[in-house]
């Protein structure tokens, strides 16, 4: 996995690219959270459009990132979320735990 940070209207856009299986990437994507909040960036768009597969750790991994931000009094959204990983988020039943969107400027417009 990996994972490429840019920015737009405030709000910040971590690609993930690759398989989220958890392990290190679970550290990874914490601390790229929680580094973001520090420096006062609450507002987090997490692009899955190059996700090609993701477990039931890599769920706990997004978990983990929007509790992160709830509180801290942040957002978070996802945009681009393949069939494969709605359906992962469907059969959990944590679809509605999620901000999801079809793209980044529809994300960006419910912040």
């Amino acid at each position: 996995m990996s994972i490429q940070v840019s920015e737009k209207e405030g709000v910040v856009i971590l690609q993930l690219s690759g398989k989220i299986m958890g392990g290190p990437e679970a550290g990874e994507i914490n601390n790229q959270i929680n580094n973001l909040i520090d420096e006062g960036k609450k507002k987090i768009v997490i692009d899955l459009n190059d996700v090609e597969w993701m477990n039931s750790s890599g769920l706990g991994i997004l978990i983990g990132a929007i509790t992160t931000l709830k509180n801290n009094d942040g957002q978070l959204a996802l945009i681009n979320v393949s069939d494969r990983v709605e359906n992962l988020l469907k059969i959990t039943k944590l679809q509605t735990l999620f901000n999801m969107h079809p793209d980044l400027d529809a994300a960006i417009a419910s912040m």
